[in-house]
Formats: structure tokens, C-alpha cells, sequence
């Protein structure tokens, strides 16, 4: 409420405040990396047979790719049929053209061969200081897989990772406080730069996002936990702090 009012009173001193939300979103995109790294090793680490690792491995990236396509589909029909953004007139002349710029040069000429080759890093620390999320995943899968092989060493190390990984949950954890500071830069910058008119769009953008979540929980997710035997609510409350 606050950055809607400071944003609407003085458009200018609004604007200014988008470092307040840039900086809690890299603040959530520093860990990210980390914690893919520690949660992925740690279970392929405590799953101690390679067949079964093989088999669930397999199996996750079936489901991954299949639910994630229908949640593809679900998000385009919801947006095409209800169109939240019809009417927000945002001028892509106050946008900033060097945010999207490193991604549209690139994906303009990426091939296929290009996008298998670039899942593997050119260094590990490369792929964690730039923050590429299929080449964290790519090396945390293949330490993960080195650590089951090591025996009582091994097990020293994981421990020592999860541990690690717990450690970076309480620093999502604190971070999370700082939330509030976050929409209000983003929210002052927003109404500053767009106008206070832009709220009506983006409730209909948060209330088309609301429905299809809602159609992919009871639907498609409700479906699956029918058929492998799981309470839907049971799940939901087991996943909730992820949520």
C-alpha cells in the first residue's frame, strides 16, 4: 500500500525505488544455485544404489517433462482465453531493451546441438557464478553419482552437504524478512513508472495466475495423486514450506 501511495503521490521518487525490488530478486537468485547443488547431491547420495538412482532418475524426468507440458498448456489456454495484460498499454519504450538483450541474441541462433553442449560447463565455478541452472544441475548429478562411490567417505561428505543445505534454507529463511522491502520498491516502481491503472491489470494477471494454479492443483495433480494411491491435501500440507 505503501509504494502504490508513494508511487501514485511522486512517479519520480516511485521509479527510484526499483533497487529495493532488483535487490531482493537477486537475493533469491544467489541461492538458488547452492541449493540445487546441495539438494540434489545429497539425494542421489542417499539413495546408495545406482540402479535405483538410474530408475528414479528416468522416471522424474518423464513425469518432469510431461507435467510441466501440461502446466504449459494450461498457463497459455488461461492467458490466451482471459488475456490479464489486455488494456495495461505498458510503452515498450520505458522498457529497459539490455535486460532481455543477452537472451534474444542468443536463443536467435541457438540449435539444438548448441543447447546439448551448453548444458555442460566450461568450469564448474563458471556455471555457478553465472548462475545457468541446467549446468548446476548437470555437475551436482555427476557429484552426486562420485560421492555414492565413496563409500564411508562419502557419507562423511553428504553429511557434511546436508548440513550445508540446511544452512542455506536458513538463509532463504532471513532473506524472506526482507520480502516486504522488496514489493514495496517493486510495487513503488511500478505505479511510478506505469501509472496507479497498472494495478487493475496486474490483479487480473495475479487472478488468472490464482485459477490455473487452482486448475493445475485439482485437476492435473489431483489426478496423479489419485492414481499413485496419495491424499492431494496430505501432499499439499507435506510440501507446504516449499509452497
Amino acid at each position: 500500500v505503501v509504494g502504490v501511495v508513494l508511487g501514485q503521490l511522486n512517479p519520480g521518487l516511485g521509479a527510484s525505488m526499483r533497487p529495493l525490488g532488483d535487490a531482493f530478486v537477486k537475493l533469491i537468485r544467489m541461492m538458488i544455485a547452492p541449493i540445487i547443488f546441495g539438494t540434489v547431491v545429497v539425494g542421489i547420495a542417499k539413495m546408495g544404489d545406482m540402479k535405483e538412482v538410474g530408475r528414479i532418475g528416468l522416471r522424474a524426468i518423464i513425469y518432469f517433462e510431461v507435467v510441466s507440458t501440461l502446466a504449459l498448456i494450461i498457463g497459455l489456454v488461461f492467458v490466451n482465453v482471459m488475456q490479464p495484460g489486455a488494456g495495461m498499454h505498458a510503452s515498450a519504450a520505458q522498457l529497459d531493451p539490455k535486460s532481455v538483450a543477452t537472451y534474444t541474441s542468443s536463443a536467435s541462433h541457438l540449435t539444438t546441438v548448441d543447447f546439448l553442449m551448453n548444458i555442460i560447463p566450461t568450469t564448474i565455478v563458471n556455471a555457478f557464478a553465472t548462475g545457468d541452472i541446467l549446468q548446476v544441475l548437470f555437475f551436482s548429478v555427476l557429484f552426486g553419482v562420485a560421492v555414492l562411490h565413496l563409500g564411508a567417505i562419502g557419507k562423511q561428505l553428504v553429511a557434511l552437504i546436508d548440513q550445508f543445505t540446511h544452512a542455506l534454507f536458513g538463509m532463504v529463511g532471513i532473506i524472506m524478512y526482507v520480502s516486504p522491502i522488496g514489493a514495496f520498491g517493486a510495487m513503488a516502481y511500478t505505479i511510478g513508472q506505469f501509472g496507479i491503472h497498472t494495478l487493475l491489470s496486474l490483479g487480473e494477471l495475479m487472478f488468472v495466475m490464482v485459477l490455473a494454479c487452482l486448475f493445475f492443483i485439482f485437476l492435473v495433480l489431483g489426478a496423479i495423486a489419485w492414481w499413485s494411491g496419495v491424499s492431494l491435501f496430505k501432499y499439499l500440507a507435506y510440501i507446504k514450506e516449499e509452497i
